[in-house]
């Protein structure tokens, strides 16, 4: 049911797969049709509307892994009129109850393998879905022959909401993203044409469903341009490319760090032995994207829209090394300064592409211009905050070169404030990227004895790498861009970096345990960031005197007398 008119609705998208026998659905257990998926949407979709409440927001939630019930209930959605609130499976306790009371849900759709995770909650009003069961296979029976469009809550429109994604919940309670079926359409649409998506194409899923970037840059595109689908129940690192192989995948999207975890694999003979022609994501870094399409033969590539579409950076193809691109169309981007509201000056970079002026050329990314931001759900205050003096204001920072290109320096949260200057995580993060012993990087902000921060850094070594100090201290003093200020007076080894259900650096939980000495992590699951730290975590100290030593407990009481005698020994509990 292909037409030549680009498509104002998902609906649309989702109906166009009827009649369609080619593959389009690819998991674990085989291969659907894009007919059979529309057709298993179709069915959810009259049960949705056979089950809503009248008068309820028709919202339902999903607490299910990259299955392909996940792309089932959020098609049904679309053809429904209804909203997915996509529901993180780490959340605990009443947080987890919080985001789905909150998004208004009187469906949960979930799995067995989830049930414990709801035990004990207090939902009023939500009913329970459970995937798998015979109850659940009841429930659907009835509506085997529908077809799309025949069950609606309301006529599925451009306006209509279809996702209430959850945003970084950092400093404070996730809030949800407000996306409606015109802008989700519109930008699959464009993602497809950008990357000529054709219907030979095979979109591996293997970030979270519940995240806007599996979503809207690697589902919605496949949909598109008629691609089928391949979905990974949870990202492996370990099986990443025998799942490509088996499915024939030719695209895939990326967020973090899972990147380094593909990086940190062992090399084998046959790592450029796929189908594989592009990866598309975030924060993958100028380094290691250059270091994955030597090794994998892919190219990278790297994009900025948040999940809220309140700015966007294109790339075109005189796009710098490290840079993401220029303003999208129609888009007023500057680069602010907080302090002073005034624009940052031009980046000045070296013939190597480093930053030279970072304390003055980093600010926050602001939209002047139109912006596609559709607020969030039940949360004014974000939402004017988001939007003060009538600008988006993005919470990321970077900066820009003299011929307008953007470069990613970080989110606002990390900046750090170090003798009364300013600098950004993620460019700190770059550099310490290149010391060929690292596998993966984070950099954050501790408390410093008398006042601001102090740069920490956590670092996961290669297998079989141990650190050595004076290596280290060598190669950040052979760093040309690497500021006065800039170099990590705390380091910590880690074993395993902690990482959020999507796949990011968990800062929270490294900030919180700054450099106080940390119980062995557990076993991440992952078993792809380990490295040559063994046992408990280790803490190393610049010292006044010059050089790292490893942190000891006369060290440690030293400085905490210092921040007891300053009064700041509560800021090491809060961070």
């Amino acid at each position: 049911m292909r037409t030549t008119t680009a498509p104002e609705t998902v609906a649309e998208l989702i109906a166009r797969q009827w009649g369609d026998h080619r593959p389009g659905l690819k998991h674990e257990d085989g291969v659907l049709t894009h007919h059979r998926t529309a057709q298993e949407a179709a069915a959810r979709a009259a049960l949705l509307v056979d089950l809503m409440p009248p008068g309820a927001e028709p919202h339902l939630g999903l607490l299910v892994d990259n299955t392909p019930e996940f792309p089932f209930w959020l098609s049904a959605a679309a053809l429904a009129g209804a909203a997915v609130a996509g529901i993180n499976p780490t959340r605990r306790g009443p947080e987890l109850a919080r985001d789905i009371l909150h998004t208004d849900c009187r469906i949960l759709v979930t799995e067995r393998a989830h049930l414990p995770l709801l035990r004990g909650l207090d939902l009023p009003g939500v009913r329970l879905l459970v995937t798998g069961t015979e109850e659940y296979a009841a429930l659907l029976a009835p509506y085997a022959a529908a077809k799309p469009g025949e069950a609606t809550l309301a006529a599925p429109g451009p306006a209509s909401r279809l996702l209430l994604y959850f945003t970084s919940g950092s400093t404070g309670a996730p809030k949800a993203a407000i996306c409606t079926q015109g802008r989700l359409a519109a930008a699959g649409s464009a993602l497809a044409r950008r990357f000529a998506v054709a219907p030979e194409d095979v979109h591996y899923v293997c970030m979270p469903l519940f995240h806007g970037n599996a979503v809207i840059a690697d589902w919605l595109p496949a949909l598109a341009g008629g691609a089928a689908v391949a979905l990974r129940r949870r990202f492996s690192a370990s099986a990443f490319l025998d799942d490509v192989r088996a499915y024939g995948a030719t695209y895939f999207t990326y967020v973090g760090r899972a990147v380094q975890y593909l990086l940190a694999t062992p090399p084998r003979p046959d790592d450029r032995e796929h189908t594989l022609r592009l990866g598309f994501g975030t924060e993958a870094g100028a380094v290691d994207a250059a270091r994955f399409a030597e090794r994998f033969g892919v190219r990278l590539v790297e994009g900025y829209g948040a999940t809220e579409g309140g700015a966007s950076v294109q790339q075109t193809p005189d796009t710098p090394p490290g840079a993401l691109g220029r303003a999208g169309d129609g888009d007023d981007l500057a680069v602010i300064d907080p302090e002073t509201g005034g624009e940052c000056p031009a980046a000045v970079l070296d013939g190597d592409g480093r930053l030279l002026n970072g304390s003055v050329a980093i600010g926050e990314l602001v939209n002047r211009g139109r912006s596609l931001f559709e607020g969030y759900w039940r949360n004014p205050d974000a939402e004017a905050d988001r939007t003060r003096d009538g600008w988006y204001w993005t919470g990321d920072l970077f900066f820009r070169d003299a011929d307008g290109f953007l470069y990613f320096a970080g989110r606002t949260d990390d900046r750090l404030r170090v003798d009364s200057e300013n600098l950004a995580a993620a460019v700190i993060e770059n550099i310490l990227a290149r010391w060929s012993d690292a596998v993966a990087v984070a950099v954050y902000a501790v408390p410093d004895e008398v006042a601001g921060d102090q740069v920490m850094a956590a670092l996961s070594l290669r297998e079989g790498a141990v650190f050595d100090p004076d290596a280290f201290a060598a190669f950040l003093a052979a760093q040309p861009d690497l500021g006065t200020k800039m170099s990590p007076r705390y380091v910590r080894l880690v074993a395993a970096m902690p990482v959020t259900a999507t796949n990011k650096i968990h800062r929270v939980a490294l900030r919180r345990a700054g450099f106080l000495p940390q119980p062995p992590p557990p076993d991440s699951g992952r078993g792809d960031l380990r490295g040559g730290a063994p046992g408990p975590d280790q803490v190393w100290y610049r010292s006044p005197a010059g050089g790292y030593r490893p942190l000891s407990r006369a060290d440690l009481a030293t400085l905490l007398a210092v921040y007891e005698t300053q009064g700041r020994l509560g800021l090491l509990d809060r961070r």
